[in-house]
């Protein structure tokens, strides 16, 4: 092989001990009024070619015309399209184990997209059913809890303002409870 930047020196041998460049073809310069040969050759253009006869495509019947290839996508395109309300689906099946009026409001707003678009959301609607079962049996417990409970502390109450007006003004101990009648007394 040849370097590109001196043409005339020979590879070198296979010792590996470089060889000196190759003395020029002629050292005569050229007549007066002749153009130098150009430094390199040219190399000489390809013959040309007639149009051979089209074959037709591979797989199809000689006399059969080819199917068109389909149209490229539209630039930009989604690869594929995303249901508009499926993420808020989500967020609101999430949030119903949690936050039930707020995932119940979500759910019925993701719903109603998905159901605007054609499609269907079943997490939108996973979401709006188990948060509104929560949602009341929440409010069921907050009405038992109320219902039994406040009357408990009431009466207790009661029963530690009795206690107190019966005993008078001091540090008193209840089951094992420090009551300070002095503060019940003052109220």
């Amino acid at each position: 092989m040849t370097d590109p930047q001196n043409p005339n020196q020979t590879p070198p041998n296979s010792g590996g001990a470089p060889q000196p460049p190759a003395e020029p073809a002629s050292t005569t310069p050229p007549p007066a009024g002749a153009t130098p040969p150009p430094a390199y050759s040219q190399a000489p253009s390809p013959p040309a070619y007639s149009q051979a006869p089209s074959a037709p495509p591979y797989g199809a019947a000689p006399g059969q015309q080819p199917y068109a290839s389909a149209p490229p996508a539209a630039y930009g395109a989604p690869v594929s399209a995303s249901v508009p309300g499926r993420t808020l689906g989500i967020v609101a099946f999430i949030l119903s184990f949690f936050m039930q009026l707020i995932a119940l409001i979500l759910g019925i707003v993701a719903l109603v997209q998905s159901k605007k678009a054609g499609a269907k959301n079943g997490f939108a609607l996973a979401a709006i059913i188990i948060s509104s079962v929560l949602l009341v049996l929440g409010i069921i417990f907050l009405i038992i809890f109320f219902a039994v409970l406040f009357p408990l502390i009431a009466e207790g109450t009661q029963q530690v303002y009795e206690f107190c007006v019966t005993n008078g003004p001091g540090v008193f101990e209840v089951e094992g409870v420090p009551i300070d009648c002095t503060e019940v007394l003052d109220m």
